[in-house]
């Protein structure tokens, strides 16, 4: 298949403003016999549903959790991004699109990204216009602080819980639908299956998690809106029930997955303490404004923090990387981390963490101004680890969070299979290899509220001509019954292992090889390793209790098998790129500094993959960049 990126034509700056000019146009009467089905209800869900309801599409929304205020976007807590220059320190649209690509280590498109920065702007003014509660100076006007990757102030917040305010304001606009019955909300549903009808989306399977009953539903175009799929590694910051089984089972459907090895670790959680935990919990980014991260410049150092004087901690990321500082971007912050605590500087009961400490903010800015600033998170932190924090330093590690890989879309959004959108996080298009911080909460809103009620109409537009197929359809029944022989199959294994089990085997060889670094053999050895676990899996995984029924034994298990799955094509993935760019650090492709070292003249190009049978197809999408020239991504 050739990749048609449908990049519209014109100068940078104006090439959405000729998209929409071109764009066609639906009249609100047509509107009303055209019907979308959204799966995911967080922010580029809820805000598309909204969205796509207000002109006037008949819409059904669906989401796992029992309500769309569970969606996990509430976790994302520091920021969001915006080109206002509020602060007068230089920023601009063109700052922010460089920023960006430049923090993605030239591995995403120009048009994508320039759209993300041009929009950003306005819809900070949409959120004001919903009551979304942002920081404000004395005098009212919206503060900004700084985010890692730039030089910039630009993040707007609201304390350190702007993804929870954001997600109740785009709830209460998907609830406002609902109430004047635009939008037909389905929570405790979790899309099973995609179905395609000569070659186009129309519709899902879905699984009622309460009953456990098989539901059928009909749309003229399908949107994933169903986040990233960093539980994979078993331990990350996501949410227990955040999983890739939506977008995977598209991608066996048809969809090709793009970049799947571009997984981001934030360095900033707090580390694991045993073998027993099922998650990890983040600490905002934000953090990394005023504490100073450092670790004791003696190996295992056993002293209390506050007892090892300053000449004895080495502020290793103001020694490194000078120009950013404790501000250097994710990937390299994380990779730094991990050097130290290899190194045998990491301190905590397990030696797997590194320091974060705010005495010299709070000396310089007083306790009050760094409680207004970040209480909530101090609070949360004292509240699982028993520390405070304003008196004690953090202890921080590196943890699995975002999803740079996902769905490919071209320019408007859209799949390989025609009919099916990727919005948010579950799609590959703005990040490259490296999300900058506070970028996740604004592509995920951009493309919900702006972006596909501007694209979807030309697909929609197509698609009056045509039947609307229903639930009758032959293909419906076809796939339902192979969803069914799929529970049933899982159920019917009786073998003697827990699912989590076989998902603790899974983090382990990924966290191992397909994480902050990676190289050849490790990779070559995880495929293998993944696919024997496939294999035991199957053969000997223990799922008790029935379909028909409450069963989150028998969720955990087939979301599972499709982590498996994809463990199988990061690893391919990351095999595959012999280079080191953003997240994807290959161990052969380093400076001496220990820098990752980029291939512009073989890699420059988006990673495609179809599936087929089992096996992985590549498929290329050139990256060309006539705007700016990728140069080495130095933060020093």
């Amino acid at each position: 298949m050739n990749l048609d990126s449908k990049i519209p034509e014109g100068r940078l700056e104006d090439k959405w403003r000729n998209y929409q000019v071109k764009s066609q146009l639906i009249n609100p009467a047509n509107k009303k016999k055209l019907n979308v089905i959204v799966v995911g209800s967080g922010l580029s869900g809820a805000g598309a549903a909204a969205t796509l309801a207000e002109l006037g599409y008949d819409v059904q929304c669906f989401c796992y959790q029992d309500s769309a205020r569970r969606a996990h976007s509430v976790a994302a807590q520091g920021g969001i991004n915006a080109a206002k220059n509020y602060q007068h320190d230089g920023d601009s649209v063109w700052r922010m699109f460089y920023d960006t690509l430049k923090g993605g280590d030239f591995r995403s498109r120009e048009a994508n990204t320039y759209r993300l920065a041009e929009l950003s702007a306005p819809l900070i003014d949409h959120y004001v216009q919903q009551g979304v509660p942002f920081a404000r100076e004395y005098g009212g006007t919206l503060i900004n602080r700084s985010f890692g990757g730039v030089q910039v102030q630009r993040t707007f917040y609201a304390r350190g819980q702007t993804g929870q305010q954001l997600l109740l304001a785009a709830y209460s606009q998907l609830y406002k639908m609902i109430r004047a019955k635009k939008v037909k909300m389905f929570p405790r549903s979790e899309m099973m299956d995609l179905v395609v009808i000569d070659g186009k989306a129309k519709g899902i399977i879905v699984r009622d998690l309460v009953s456990g009953e098989l539901k059928r539903f009909a749309a003229d175009a399908v949107v994933l809106a169903t986040g990233g799929y960093s539980r994979v590694f078993r331990l990350s910051t996501l949410a227990i029930g955040c999983n890739g089984s939506a977008i995977w089972k598209a991608h066996k459907r048809g969809a090709y997955f793009a970049a799947p090895s571009f997984t981001q670790i934030h360095p900033t959680a707090l580390p694991q303490s045993s073998e027993a935990q099922s998650k990890l919990t983040l600490m905002s980014e934000s953090l990394r404004n005023d504490g100073r991260i450092w670790v004791p410049k003696k190996k295992n150092d056993d002293r209390k923090p506050n007892a090892i004087p300053e000449e004895d901690r080495d502020y290793y990321l103001e020694r490194r990387y000078p120009s950013f500082g404790n501000l250097a971007p994710r990937d390299i912050a994380s990779r730094a981390a991990k050097e130290r605590i290899d190194a045998g500087y990491g301190i905590g009961r397990l030696k797997n963490a590194v320091y974060l400490d705010f005495k010299h903010a709070i000396e310089r800015f007083g306790l009050e101004t760094i409680k207004d600033r970040y209480g909530n998170l101090f609070n949360m932190y004292k509240k699982i680890t028993g520390i405070d924090a304003y008196t004690t330093p953090m202890m921080i590690s590196p943890a699995a969070h975002f999803s740079m890989g996902g769905l490919w879309v071209d320019y408007e959004l859209m799949t390989t299979v025609p009919g099916l959108y990727a919005i948010g996080e579950c799609n590959f298009s703005d990040h490259g290899a490296n999300r900058l911080g506070a970028n996740s909460l604004l592509q995920a809103s951009v493309d919900g509220y702006f972006i596909l009620p501007n694209t979807i109409n030309n697909y929609l537009a197509s698609a009056l001509k045509e039947e609307h197929e229903d639930v009758d359809h032959p293909e419906f029944e076809k796939v339902e019954s192979e969803v069914n022989a799929y529970l049933d199959r899982i159920l019917h294994v009786n073998g003697t292992k827990t699912v989590d089990h076989f998902h603790r085997e899974l983090g382990k060889i990924m966290w191992q090889e397909c994480a902050m670094s990676r190289n050849q053999s490790g990779l070559e050895e995880a495929i293998q390793k993944i696919k024997q676990l496939k294999d035991d899996f199957w053969n000997d995984v223990k799922v008790t209790g029935k379909s028909n029924g409450l069963n989150t034994e028998l969720e955990k298990a087939y979301r599972l098998a499709d982590f498996i799955e994809l463990g199988i094509l990061m690893c391919t993935d990351a095999l595959e790129r012999e280079e080191s760019c953003g997240a994807h650090f290959r161990e052969e492709y380093q400076t001496q500094d220990g820098e990752a070292v980029r291939v512009d003249d073989k890699y420059s190009y988006v990673a495609a993959w179809e599936y087929n049978k089992g096996d992985f197809q590549l498929h290329q999408e050139s990256l060309v960049f006539e705007y700016v020239k990728p140069t080495e991504r130095s933060y020093k």
